[in-house]
């Protein structure tokens, strides 16, 4: 097991370890020093600099709708209904420009530094001196693109032990990590013997069914000894099993849909299900710009055309499906067969809620049909967790497709796609995750079965009502909390995942490398991930975390956040670019 995976790529292999390991030392010390240097350049320029009136970008702005919403919205869920400010827009109001300067400054000295190391070491291998890194073979083509390997090489390996962080217990609340050192700049790690004990804040244990102990693990164990751990087939052939059943039926009583199919991985739900929705080229995919990288995958693998739409935005939404439905496909003008959006649920970077109403009705308008991935918002969004449309207050007969996975709120793996019974029909019998792919081991299938038992109140208890309540509770308060202290946090209430932003790559390294320290574990993305300047940290709150626990790890990002200069978001520091 690991923890934090990271969004970064791969890593390759390399055959030896670098030549001077006391240079990467000195790297490593240049860049801490240089990240300190920027901060206190930054502070001395903070406080000679006068400040405006200006009100601060998190104060809510009213949003003109598109048209009158007949569906029935909460009270409590039509405040999150109106409009944010983007990331770009607090970016671009409370990041100075020198802030910028000294973001790209640090990018510059990576990459010089990179390339100078790269030119030291085309030259010992032209020389003979050491052999290639990336082991082709004479004459042959190389494997790997010139500037992939680069990146990995010259910038993620310098951060490469913030990923792949092995852990050694449940992935729960609190998490005990094995500690690791590196001589060699990130090449290669060994273990020091010492297991850590730390704050879990980064896996998607929304409601805590990540443990080993209680009912739900009970049951787990039960199935493991009557069925054993591996179906050792496929659905179409011999994988097929009565806990697919029943769980195929339990996901349609949540979702309020008539059938679904379960796939063995989530991943996989999404880049095997798109392609064979969009099987022609006269279909037509319209996907949000900030959609998972499955999605991406399964739009690609399609045959349809591909279009984007401004994250979560119904209005620029309505304009283009209005000039891709004026102007046909391209070359003949015929008109698309189908056309299909894709959006998420809670979009897993940015801790958003996706405005369904007004996207629901711009499809509507124009016929296209709806996807919506509740990967993120499944069992841990709606007051029964039933996802966006119970949020909403939406129908779910009303969206043509649902995906979800069972890897977040539920602690097991696979997906799912809930739908009409002859969409469904269709997908079990094409699917390629469903008649080429090993069927979801039958443990899997019993901690994703109790877990829907325990949500939807079939073991007799509350207690999945309980756990959702202390989700929101956690949340809520978490990034209220972190709003106070001045940070550029994104997203929405009731929403798990909670974006810090940090825009700067030295800072985001810096603070994953002391709350480890310390004893809290965090997830940071940047570049390829997010933008180049949208460097932020991911917390994952569970229903499992206590008060205490969030208060306990507050303190510490207050302390060091602040060290940082990462509160923007203070009136003070609300001043415009100079």
């Amino acid at each position: 097991m690991t923890l934090g995976d990271g969004p970064f790529p791969g890593n390759v292999k390399r055959n030896e370890k670098p030549v001077a390991n006391g240079w990467n030392h000195a790297k490593s010390s240049v860049g801490s020093a240089f990240s300190f240097v920027s901060m206190a350049a930054e502070k001395l320029i903070r406080n000679k600099s006068a400040r405006s009136n200006r009100p601060p970008s998190n104060v809510i702005l009213k949003k003109q709708p598109l048209a009158a919403i007949q569906h029935r919205v909460p009270a409590e869920t039509q405040r999150q209904g109106k409009e944010k400010p983007s990331i770009e827009t607090i970016f671009e109001e409370h990041v100075s420009y020198f802030n910028i300067f000294l973001i790209y400054l640090c990018y510059l000295f990576l990459l010089g530094s990179g390339y100078f190391h790269q030119w030291i070491e085309n030259i010992q291998i032209y020389l003979g001196y050491k052999p290639s890194p990336l082991g082709d073979k004479k004459g042959h083509a190389s494997l790997f693109r010139y500037m992939d390997i680069f990146w990995l090489r010259r910038s993620y390996q310098r951060l490469r032990d913030l990923f792949e962080r092995p852990i050694c217990s449940v992935p729960g609340p609190w998490v005990d990590v094995m500690i690791r050192e590196s001589d060699d700049g990130n090449a290669s790690f060994r273990f020091t013997g010492e297991k850590r004990s730390c704050l879990n804040l980064c896996s998607y244990n929304y409601l805590g069914f990540a443990e080993n102990s209680g009912p739900v693990i009970d049951e787990v164990e039960e199935s493991i000894r009557r069925y054993g751990v591996s179906t050792g087939s496929t659905r179409s052939e011999a994988g097929h099993h009565h806990l697919i059943e029943e769980l195929e039926d339990l996901v349609c009583e949540l979702v309020g849909k008539p059938a679904s199919m379960v796939v063995g991985m989530g991943y996989a739900t999404n880049s095997t299900v798109l392609p064979l929705l969009a099987d022609h080229p006269a279909d037509l995919i319209i996907s949000d710009t900030l959609n998972h990288a499955s999605i991406v995958c399964g739009a690609r693998d399609s045959q349809a055309k591909i279009l984007v739409f401004k994250h979560n935005d119904a209005a620029d939404l309505e304009k283009v499906l209005r000039a891709a439905i004026s102007t046909g496909r391209p070359r003949t003008h015929l008109p698309w067969r189908k056309i299909i959006v894709v959006v998420e649920g809670v979009y897993s970077m940015e801790g958003e809620i996706v405005n369904l109403p007004d996207i629901l009705m711009v499809t509507k308008k124009y016929r296209a049909y709806l996807y919506v991935d509740e990967a993120h918002s499944i069992g841990a969004i709606g007051r029964t967790g039933r996802g966006v449309c119970e949020h909403w207050g939406i129908d779910p007969s009303e969206i043509d497709i649902l995906m979800g996975t069972f890897t977040k709120a539920f602690g097991s793996v696979g997906g799912y796609i809930c739908a009409s019974k002859d969409i469904v029909d269709y997908l079990k019998s094409q699917s390629y995750g469903s008649v080429y792919a090993v069927c979801m081991t039958p443990p899997c299938a019993q901690q994703a079965v109790s877990a829907l038992k325990v949500i939807l109140g079939k073991d007799g208890t509350r207690s999945g009502l309980t756990r959702l309540e202390s989700l929101h509770s956690n949340a809520n308060y978490f990034r209220r909390r972190l709003t106070e202290m001045g940070f550029h946090i994104i997203g929405d209430d009731d929403s798990p995942v909670i974006p810090m932003m940090v825009y700067h790559i030295a800072k985001m390294t810096y603070l994953s490398r002391e709350l480890l320290k310390r004893g809290i574990t965090i997830v940071v993305v940047g570049y390829p991930v997010t933008g180049l300047l949208m460097s932020r940290i991911r917390f994952c709150i569970s229903a499992a975390h206590g008060k205490e626990d969030l208060d306990w790890a507050l303190a510490h990002i207050e302390e060091l956040g602040n060290r940082c200069l990462l509160n923007y978001g203070l009136n003070e520091h609300s001043s415009p670019k100079h």
